[in-house]
């Protein structure tokens, strides 16, 4: 009786063997069509990817010689830009610091002052100075501070902000001119060479900064050194220079002052 069991569970099994065989057989038959499909497919897109491929590269060549060509022209531009600009702020440095360099300041006078308070009184110091660049551009400022140091240093910023160009004739003024400020009259004469600086005070610091070496002035009515400088700076903004009078009257420079 076992044995006839164990005969008929091997013909059972038997089938079951096959059916798995002819699986097996069918799946590979399967993988096999679709990798001659994927095959077929990569063959038929390979020179169509060719193209595109050499098409890309060809846009990406051309596009780098755009840019080549392109990039080098505005980076030239911007360079130039760059390079002028740099120029350009060097120049104005270079010439604030001759400029700076070149002035010279002198005090004219300093002052204690005092103000009365309710607690008693404030000591301090009230300096006028005057700077300039002995040819032709000079200027007056007043400072006030505690020390002395600080007052003549605040004169001194004071004038530089207030710097006015006067118009020389070689070693003198150009022509016969008067100023005047609150009760200060300053009159101002052109001399020959060889005179010298004719002035006091205040007028012969302004003078001496401004450039001028031959002239005659007179100080009139007050002698306050703030009104006389105040005076001597309005003479020179008055002064005009030969050439653009004998241009705007149509006169030669000798008979302009006739």
């Amino acid at each position: 009786m076992a044995d006839e069991e164990l005969k008929e569970e091997e013909k059972k099994e038997e089938p079951k063997e096959e059916e798995m065989k002819e699986e097996v057989q069918q799946e590979d038959v399967q993988e096999e069509a679709k990798k001659t499909k994927e095959e077929v497919k990569e063959e038929k897109d390979a020179p169509e990817l060719m193209e595109s491929e050499e098409t890309k590269e060809e846009e990406k060549e051309k596009k780098e010689e755009g840019d080549f060509e392109e990039k080098p022209e505005k980076k030239l531009r911007a360079e130039e830009e760059e390079e002028e600009e740099g120029e350009e702020e060097e120049e104005e440095e270079e010439e604030e610091e001759e400029e700076e360099l070149e002035l010279k300041d002198q005090v004219i006078s300093i002052r204690r002052v005092t103000k009365v308070v309710k607690g008693g009184k404030n000591l301090s110091f009230s300096a006028l100075a005057a700077v300039g660049n002995e040819n032709g551009l000079v200027g007056v400022g007043k400072g006030k501070a505690r020390e002395v140091p600080m007052a003549i240093a605040k004169a001194v910023e004071d004038a530089k902000k207030n710097m006015i160009q006067v118009p020389l004739a070689e070693t003198t003024i150009p022509h016969f001119i008067r100023g005047i400020h609150g009760g200060g009259v300053v009159v101002l004469r052109p001399a020959s060479k060889g005179t010298g600086v004719i002035a006091g005070g205040a007028v012969r610091v302004i003078m001496e900064l401004a450039g001028v070496k031959d002239i005659l002035t007179k100080s009139i009515r007050s002698n306050n050194p703030i009104s006389v400088a105040h005076a001597t700076m309005d003479a020179l903004k008055k002064l005009k220079n030969p050439e653009v009078v004998s241009k705007t009257r149509g006169k030669s420079k000798d008979r302009i002052w006739q």
